[in-house]
């Protein structure tokens, strides 16, 4: 039998830390939080590898789906800096992983995902673990973010875009942060948008590799 719980353990001491992940909170939520079963059943085993694991094939030529890998998901969660108070909004949660992640760390957190599917089993299994707080899982286009339930003290792109859309950059409140992988081909680069003055303004932090999120084109975005 598998022990899962060794293996998060590896993750957080031979992934995490070694790869400048120091907030403890963070450290102790993906400690803490199954990943395996955010993964189909068949690929389990590949949940704790530091790689992005596919959650979602291709379906009539869409793109198939990814969970981050775990050291690119905890720098982008600790670069936005998340606090315990925090409203966060999470584009893309695939099967709520990042969302269980957030749960565990903001007041609130909505996962937003375009695949009903895919919503509804994040739905289920965030139920079946019994995540508390305010949790909720909403469906639409990701590049549009979820005006509805904002405004935003952190928002979470789960992939690489070619850009920041305006429609979510507003969603951010004044002092609210965006934590996102910005790529144009290639490696990209973790950007983190910060809303000062009624302005959003963004700073490359490191590099990471990861597949890019769908529905998003090429738009002029806020990269200084």
């Amino acid at each position: 039998m598998i022990d899962y719980e060794q293996q998060r353990l590896t993750m957080v001491l031979s992934q995490l830390r070694p790869n400048q992940v120091t907030d403890r909170r963070l450290l102790d939520a993906m400690g803490t939080v199954p990943r395996e079963r955010f993964v189909p059943p068949a690929k389990r085993l590949l949940a704790y590898m530091d790689e992005g694991v596919e959650v979602w094939p291709s379906i009539d030529g869409a793109p198939p789906r990814f969970l981050l890998a775990p050291v690119v998901f905890a720098r982008l969660i600790q670069l936005a800096a998340v606090g315990p108070d925090d409203c966060v909004l999470d584009i893309g949660c695939a099967t709520g992983y990042a969302t269980a992640v957030l749960a565990s760390l903001a007041r609130s957190v909505i996962g937003l995902e375009a695949e009903p599917e895919l919503a509804g089993a994040a739905s289920r299994t965030l139920r079946e673990l019994g995540v508390n707080g305010e949790v909720e899982i909403v469906t639409g286009p990701l590049n549009q973010g979820y005006a509805a339930g904002g405004p935003y003290d952190v928002i979470l792109l789960n992939g690489s875009v070619p850009s920041v859309p305006d429609a979510i950059l507003s969603q951010l409140k004044e002092g609210g942060r965006l934590a996102a992988i910005v790529a144009h081909g290639g490696l990209g680069k973790a950007y983190l948008f910060v809303k000062a003055g009624g302005e959003v303004s963004g700073l490359p932090h490191f590099d990471a590799g990861t597949k890019p999120l769908p529905g998003f084109a090429p738009v002029p975005c806020f990269t200084f």
